[in-house]
């Protein structure tokens, strides 16, 4: 499966300190360490509502990103950049954090993402789901009353680590996702045993409403 190269790399978050090394806030992670490797810094756009880094990556030029709207408005700057540079839904990656896979899982998916807000909300923007999401497994609590706690806290060390390598098998892969050969990227990623997922309560799946919606 060959699709059109990746122009703009969305790592979902919430902005400021605070939240930074919450669970939540892995897909910030990953845009950072890309700025990083490809010598490239974030600068903050307020046209876009984000933090934007212009990066090379295996000779692929696209745009990484991170919202500054807080995680359930993150739409709002995903429509803005893909409206200014006429980004097509296929052209566009987005990195979150995955409740329903557990830590150190790893998936790449088109389309879906109903259950996380943030998602959610980009989808209502862009009035589509084909764009492409890289889904990093954080977890789940067991009960969906602590789902918002949970993934707007740290980690345990262990499970910090199982993340921290699954960032690391996701940065391995991400060449080629960037050039659109998402079959190549899938044959690594998900081949990886996955992890038994905890038990949760029979019809215990619906995400609360994220405490931060309403912050500007």
């Amino acid at each position: 499966m060959v699709l059109t190269p990746i122009q703009l790399v969305v790592g979902l978050g919430n902005p400021g300190p605070r939240y930074a090394e919450t669970r939540h806030n892995v897909g910030f992670w990953l845009v950072s360490v890309l700025a990083e490797r490809a010598r490239s810094k974030f600068r903050s756009a307020s046209r876009f509502l984000a933090e934007v880094a212009d990066c090379d990556i295996n000779g692929h030029r696209c745009y990484l990103a991170k919202p500054v709207t807080f995680m359930n408005r993150s739409g709002q700057a995903v429509a803005a950049l893909a409206h200014y540079y006429r980004y097509s839904p296929e052209q566009i990656l987005v990195i979150h954090d995955e409740i329903d896979l557990p830590p150190g899982v790893v998936r790449l998916k088109t389309g879906g993402g109903g259950s996380h807000r943030g998602l959610r909300d980009i989808i209502q923007a862009l009035g589509s789901r084909d764009f492409l999401r890289l889904r990093l497994g954080v977890g789940h609590p067991g009960r969906s009353d602590e789902v918002t706690a949970y993934v707007l806290h740290r980690a345990p060390r262990e499970e910090q680590a199982l993340i921290e390598k699954a960032l690391d098998r996701a940065l391995e892969v991400f060449p080629s996702i960037i050039a659109g050969e998402l079959q190549r990227a899938m044959n690594v990623l998900h081949a990886e045993p996955d992890v038994p997922k905890p038990e949760r309560p029979e019809g215990d799946r619906a995400t609360p409403a994220d405490p931060l919606a309403e912050r500007p």
